[in-house]
């Protein structure tokens, strides 16, 4: 009886399966044209994506630009021996820190800010103009902002210092001093972005229910309370998906624009991973050193990625996946 019952239960799980694999088959004859929309994107991720990580066995190789990969040696974690041991990255990797956390704390919460102002504007023509004027910097390519700034800020004839001299004090050479450097590459990316990221918070804002508005209305909230008790709530999700891929790109810490405005006289600040690797990788072509800490780099991002995604879930009760 026994026997019979496995063989039963067997039989089942056997018709089970094939059912399931039948109706997925069906699925994908009956969206066919769906499928072969995904196939130039899954092309894209399979070249620009996955190839390019055969790269990463170059980080445990001492590679030889001539010798290529199959002929350089391998010497294991040599590199990353190197990496925990160098004093110069211990600085990079403090400055791609704090330059990232003051990039979260000081201009993360902008764009929301600026959402929910902008969703309480009733004059369209105004509320338009303010969004356009808003978005066009993020347009502009980071050379471009940075001759914009180095020219703004110029201790000579540049405009702030002007206004600094005009009340009597000293001109500034902002590009060239390590105690401003920083709070300048912060500004700079608020005023490039925030704008641009704004444009998530206030499709997430436009989402929302329009009859919750009118039921608080009509129990007699003001635009504050609607802010605080309709709005904001029904755009936590979006702004914790924002946080967590924020959190993913902590140690990016705006490499492009770090590199059209740093120098050598700047690098005790400024100098973050993503600059590193490519002065060593293209300057002193120590290729298996910078791959060791760009893949350094990828794997406490994907970490960190995880981590934020877990807290949110075990806090909020929200998360990626």
């Amino acid at each position: 009886m026994r026997i019979n019952a496995a063989d039963a239960n067997h039989k089942t799980e056997a018709k089970s399966l094939a059912h399931r694999t039948s109706s997925r088959w069906k699925s994908v004859i009956r969206y066919t044209d769906y499928y072969v929309l995904l196939i130039p994107g899954l092309i894209f991720l399979l070249l620009f994506k996955y190839t390019p990580m055969y790269g990463v066995i170059i980080a445990f190789q001492d590679f030889n630009i001539f010798d290529g990969i199959r002929g350089s040696k391998w010497v294991g974690l040599e590199q990353f021996q190197k990496l925990m041991h160098s004093d110069e990255f211990g600085q990079v990797f403090i400055n791609t820190l704090l330059i990232s956390v003051y990039k979260i704390v000081l201009l993360f919460p902008i764009p929301i800010i600026i959402a929910l102002i902008l969703n309480e504007v009733r004059v369209m023509v105004f509320k338009r103009t303010i969004q356009t004027i808003i978005y066009l910097p993020h347009f502009l390519s980071w050379v471009i902002i940075s001759g914009l700034f180095i020219t703004i800020l110029s201790p000579s004839g540049g405009l702030i210092n002007n206004i600094i001299q005009s009340f009597g004090g000293e001109p500034i050479s902002f590009f060239m001093d390590n105690n401003y450097f920083r709070s300048v590459i912060v500004f700079t990316a608020g005023w490039k972005e925030v704008g641009w990221n704004a444009i998530v918070f206030i499709a997430a804002i436009a989402g929302i229910d329009q009859e919750q508005y009118e039921a608080a209305s009509i129990d007699g909230a003001g635009r504050i309370r609607k802010m605080l008790y309709i709005s904001l709530p029904g755009i936590l999700p979006t702004i914790v998906l924002m946080f967590i891929l924020r959190l993913g790109s902590v140690l990016e810490a705006g490499t492009e624009q770090i590199l059209t405005m740093y120098n050598p006289a700047v690098y005790e600040a400024g100098d973050v991973i993503g600059t590193f690797v490519y002065r060593l990788g293209l300057g002193k072509m120590d290729y298996s050193f910078s791959t060791a800490v760009g893949l350094f780099n990828s794997v406490v991002g994907f970490i960190l990625v995880i981590s934020g995604n877990f807290l949110s879930k075990k806090l909020l009760n929200r998360g990626i996946w």
